[in-house]
């Protein structure tokens, strides 16, 4: 009786067990890799593009200026939790709206490398490329997390070519909500806390 008893905790234990969905979202992440290249690629080609030719972009000011703005003034807890909800907010976004056809989710790499790009132009200009790597450690955490998330947009989006359409979106959605959740926030956690940290520190 006994015996049985701790079968059965263990059963339940198992079923609430976070390593399973843990593992689930691993794996569902080895399996969008090809997507997630291709967010990257259309990432680094736009970074390019943009510090090329920042003269094309130069309306990135004022959403650059918008952005000093809201976080002027702030540090500490207040600035990680700002950079922390602005970053889920387009990491959500980017995967959640991908599903129609993951438009939304290829536009938003696009428009993200062509930020960091044209932000580098500036660097650039300014100081060379000595400072490039007041910018990188940034990203450290961030651009996999972003990377992960548009990708999954992508495969998302593109569950109107399956055989089976409303199952597969189904299988596609909840695997992707487990990796929002299990992957990427914790990923958004640190991206905050480091990045809060250096702007605090560095200035």
């Amino acid at each position: 009786m006994k015996k049985e008893k701790n079968r059965n905790l263990n059963r339940i234990g198992r079923r609430f067990s976070l390593k399973t969905p843990f593992f689930e979202s691993l794996s569902y992440i080895k399996e969008s890799k090809n997507y997630i290249y291709f967010i990257i690629a259309i990432f680094i080609f736009s970074t390019i593009i943009a510090f090329a030719f920042p003269d094309y972009f130069s309306y990135f000011d004022k959403l650059l200026k918008d952005l000093l703005n809201k976080t002027e003034g702030l540090s500490g807890f207040s600035l990680i939790s700002f950079i922390f909800t602005n970053n889920v907010v387009s990491a959500g976004l980017g995967l959640f709206f991908g599903v129609v056809f993951g438009i939304f989710s290829i536009i938003n790499a696009m428009i993200n490398g062509s930020v960091l790009g044209y932000v580098f132009a500036k660097v650039y200009a300014l100081s060379g490329a000595g400072n490039f790597w007041r910018i990188l450690p940034h990203g450290i955490f961030e651009l996999p997390a972003i990377f992960i998330a548009l990708g999954l947009g992508v495969k998302l989006g593109l569950f109107v070519f399956s055989k089976n359409m409303k199952q597969e979106f189904l299988r596609r959605f909840y695997s992707s909500f487990l990796v929002f959740l299990l992957i990427i926030v914790p990923l958004l956690v640190i991206a905050a806390i480091i990045e809060g940290l250096l702007i605090t520190i560095l200035g």
